[in-house]
């Protein structure tokens, strides 16, 4: 891996991290247990699409790991870390296999219901209960909004940055 392409990718890693951190001090706006704005997505989209599939799950999974790592709050790691690379890898394959017919925001939202869906089923499995799976619909709808920031933010992102980026790493 070049040199300017591994420091581009600390520095979104990095990026990520501190919007986790920023995010895990903010208060959201309903009191919802789980719910979260997603700010450190916007990171891990703009990744898939600038740098590629395989970066974008890595800096997934490393924001991931060394937020919990420095926020202490390790019973939160596996509905964290289930929920990101689930949310990572349908956007890797909505980018792929759906580009065609949906935007950045489009691919966010599909990456919202996943990372949703997969913290309730680590839920349901850690509190060996399927009814947990009936705090879903208010999660999607709240990830419906989170989402959709997550695209509109990404998209404009992804537009300033990939010109620079890519006659940086040449």
């Amino acid at each position: 891996m070049k040199t300017k392409k591994m420091i581009y990718l600390s520095l979104l890693t990095s990026v990520g991290i501190v919007l986790g951190l920023f995010e895990s001090i903010i208060p959201v706006p309903v009191p919802i247990p789980g719910a979260k704005l997603g700010l450190s997505n916007i990171v891990v989209l703009v990744t898939i699409i600038t740098f590629g599939y395989r970066e974008g799950l890595v800096v997934s999974v490393l924001k991931s790991i060394i937020l919990v790592l420095v926020t202490g709050s390790f019973s939160a790691f596996i509905f964290s870390f289930i929920g990101a690379v689930l949310s990572s890898i349908s956007m890797i394959l909505a980018d792929k296999y759906l580009n065609k017919y949906l935007s950045l925001i489009g691919v966010s939202l599909i990456g919202a219901f996943f990372h949703n869906f997969g913290q309730v089923l680590v839920a349901s499995f850690i509190l060996n209960n399927i009814m947990i799976f009936s705090y879903l619909p208010v999660l999607l709808i709240l990830g419906l909004f989170t989402g959709y920031f997550v695209g509109i933010t990404s998209e404009m992102v992804v537009t300033n940055l990939k010109k620079t980026i890519k006659e940086n790493l040449e």
